[in-house]
């Protein structure tokens, strides 16, 4: 396993416009340097905004979006990973898609929908965790909400790495960075955490805090209200030596989910 690069794209997003906001990640994506990354994260429904409207925005797999991921993991030779709103067999979904470049996907449909925002009665939820493989790193990307149940993110030795994207208002942020932390502490992994800034169409203001958090939970590297793009290097070194000196996840509890 080789160090590992991940670049984090924190921005404003705009408000069910999926035209405007693609043409404004193509800029934002223009700031990375080619070549200097293995994978761009960026925030939940990147495409739309935080919007309970999938029956006027949601897109089939071959649309719009998803081709544009595909366009960009190709051009930039990169996975490119974020959640958008799909539709499929007549059912919507919050749904993660992780493009590589060579053109192939693996998909994540979001588990816990936000109540809150009654989510739930726009969307379908996902049943099944994804665990996908890059440069030897084994990768679990998760959907906002997600980060408030850990029983769904536990590490039974499955990954090296945990990735959250999301719309996740300031409000919550100490909610937010707190629970990033815990995530790395318990599950022994890196934590790479993007959301977005600015005010979506709700006026609910988004801070961000976008960024790294280490195996140990600490060196948080966390930014906040402006836009943050960014590289960071994920020490293989550093996971492994954290795990060696204080291996505590194979003493974890046995449990089985059942959704």
């Amino acid at each position: 396993m080789q160090d590992l690069n991940v670049t984090v794209v924190q921005t404003r997003l705009h408000w069910e416009n999926a035209k405007a906001n693609l043409a404004k990640f193509d800029a934002l994506l223009d700031r990375i340097t080619p070549a200097a990354t293995d994978l761009i994260v960026l925030p939940e429904m990147f495409s739309t905004g935080f919007s309970m409207q999938p029956e006027l925005l949601a897109e089939p797999m071959d649309g719009l979006t998803v081709e544009w991921m595909k366009q960009q993991a190709s051009y930039r030779q990169a996975v490119i990973t974020g959640s958008v709103i799909i539709k499929q067999d007549d059912k919507y979904y919050n749904r993660l898609i992780w493009m590589r470049p060579d053109g192939t996907f693996e998909t994540y449909d979001k588990r816990h929908l936000f109540t809150m925002a009654n989510e739930q009665d726009h969307y379908t939820a996902g049943n099944e965790r994804l665990i996908v493989e890059l440069n030897g790193w084994k990768i679990c990307p998760l959907i906002c909400y997600d980060l408030r149940f850990p029983v769904w993110s536990r590490n039974n030795n499955a990954y090296d790495a945990l990735i959250y994207v999301a719309n996740w208002p300031h409000r919550r942020s100490n909610a937010w960075k707190q629970l990033l932390m815990a995530r790395a502490i318990e599950n022994q992994a890196y934590v790479v955490g993007v959301n977005r800034t600015g005010n979506d169409g709700n006026d609910v203001y988004h801070a961000g805090y976008s960024g790294l958090i280490g195996p140990t939970g600490d060196n948080a590297d966390l930014h906040a209200h402006e836009d943050h793009i960014h590289t960071y290097v994920l020490s293989a070194d550093h996971l492994e030596l954290v795990r060696r000196r204080f291996p505590f996840l194979p003493d974890a509890d046995q449990f089985e989910i059942h959704v």
